[in-house]
C-alpha cells in the first residue's frame, strides 16, 4: 500500500530524512516511533503530500505523492491529535459537512455517515452537539470522520491522548475493529508502548532520518536478548559493572550486562530469569564473599522486557522522558489541521 525507496529530505545543513526505505502493506497497522526530531514529522509531512522530498520517491496506493498527489490526498484520511470538529455542530452534522467538503457522492452519502456512526458506536449520540460529548466519544467521530469518504490509509497521531485507562482500552477496541472492518492500512504515532504493542502489526523506530529498527512488537523485544534482571548493588558504576560483568561471562544465559545510567544499577539479560536469578546472585555473593570486592546486593528484580526497553536500547532515550516536550510543540496533525483550514 505504501513504497518508500530511497527518500531523502534536507533543509539546508540538516538532512531530515537520510535514504529511507520502508513498504507499509494493505490492511496493517504500522506503528511509527521516534525521539523529538528524529525525522518522524518530516516522513508523515513528505507522505501527506504537505513537504516535497529533496530526492527519492514514495507511493501510496500506486500514486506518486509528488507527481499525482491530489490522488494521494484522496486515497489518505487523517485523524488529528487535536480535537477539529465543530463542537456547536452535532455529530450529524459535522460529518454531513466532511462528506460535502471530500466531494462523497449525494447517493452514497448518507449511507456512508450511517455506516461510521455505526462503526464508531455514535449512532444514538449522532444528533447530539459535539461539546457534550466526552472525550473518547469525541476522538471516535475523528476517526468516523477521517473514514468517511473510504481511504485507503488513516494517518492517526495520538489516538488515547488524554483519555482515562479504560476510555483508552475501549478506543484500541474500536481501532482494532475498523482495521478489520473498513480493510484499510493505519498509520500511528503513539507515545503509549502499551498501546503500539497492542494495536501494531509492525514497528519502525526512526532516529536522525533513518529507520534503524524494524519488526513486529515481539520480535523487538525478542531482539534485547531475553528477559531482564535489574539489580541494585550498594557499589555502582562502571567498575562494579565490569566486575559482575567477568563474573558472570562463564554462564550461557546470559547475553550481556548494563548498567542503567539513571539509577546507576545493572541490567543484566537472561534466559528463564527466574530460574537463573538464584544462580546469578549466588555468584555475585560468592565474590563479594571471597573479599575480593564489595558488591552488596541491595535490591533485586526481574521481569520481561518492553517496548519501552527496545526504543531506551535503539535511541538511547526512554519514549515517556520526551512525551511532554512533543505535546508542548503540537502534533503534525494540528500543523495539518492548519494547511487545510489555508
Amino acid at each position: 500500500m505504501i513504497s518508500i525507496n530511497n527518500l531523502v529530505k534536507k533543509y539546508e545543513n540538516l538532512t531530515a530524512i537520510d535514504r529511507v526505505n520502508l513498504e507499509i502493506y494493505d490492511n496493517e497497522v504500522f506503528g511509527l516511533l521516534g525521539p523529538n526530531g528524529a525525522g518522524k514529522t518530516t516522513l508523515i509531512h513528505i507522505l501527506a503530500t504537505l513537504v516535497k522530498p529533496t530526492s527519492g520517491t514514495a507511493n501510496i496506493n500506486g500514486y506518486d505523492i509528488v507527481k499525482e498527489s491530489s490522488k494521494v490526498r484522496s486515497s489518505i484520511g487523517i485523524v488529528f491529535q487535536a480535537p477539529s470538529s465543530d463542537d456547536m455542530l452535532s455529530g450529524y452534522e459535522n460529518l454531513k459537512l466532511h462528506s460535502l467538503l471530500y466531494a462523497v457522492p449525494a447517493h452514497i452519502r448518507e449511507k456512508r455517515i450511517k455506516d461510521v456512526l455505526e462503526l464508531v458506536g455514535l449512532t444514538d449520540r449522532k444528533d447530539h452537539q459535539v461539546k457534550k460529548y466526552s472525550g473518547g466519544m469525541r476522538r471516535r467521530l475523528e476517526i468516523a470522520r477521517g473514514l468517511l469518504h473510504k481511504p485507503k490509509v488513516i494517518f492517526l497521531d495520538e489516538p488515547t491522548l488524554g483519555l482515562d485507562p479504560t476510555s483508552r482500552e475501549i478506543m484500541w477496541k474500536y481501532i482494532d475493529k475498523l482495521v478489520k472492518d473498513e480493510k484499510i492500512t493505519l498509520i500511528l504515532t503513539t507515545h503509549y508502548m502499551e498501546e503500539a504493542d497492542f494495536l501494531c502489526n509492525r514497528i519502525g523506530i526512526i532516529d536522525k532520518g533513518k529507520i534503524i529498527a524494524l519488526d513486529s512488537p515481539s520480535g523487538l523485544k525478542e531482539s534485547l536478548g531475553g528477559e531482564i534482571i535489574e539489580i541494585e548493588l550498594k557499589n555502582k558504576g562502571v567498575g562494579t559493572k565490569d566486575t559482575v560483568e567477568s563474573i558472570l561471562k562463564r554462564y550461557n544465559f546470559v547475553h550481556k550486562v548494563e548498567l542503567n545510567d539513571k539509577e546507576g544499577n545493572l541490567v543484566i539479560y537472561v534466559d528463564d530469569a527466574s530460574s537463573n536469578l538464584p544462580v546469578i546472585l549466588k555468584a555475585i555473593d560468592n565474590d563479594n564473599s571471597s573479599g575480593s570486592h564489595n558488591n552488596s546486593v541491595k535490591s533485586v528484580g526481574f521481569r520481561s522486557p518492553t517496548l519501552n526497553d527496545v526504543f531506551l536500547k535503539f535511541t538511547g532515550r526512554e519514549i515517556t522522558s520526551q512525551q511532554q516536550e512533543d505535546h508542548a510543540e503540537g502534533g503534525f496533525m494540528e500543523r495539518y489541521a492548519q494547511y487545510e483550514n489555508k
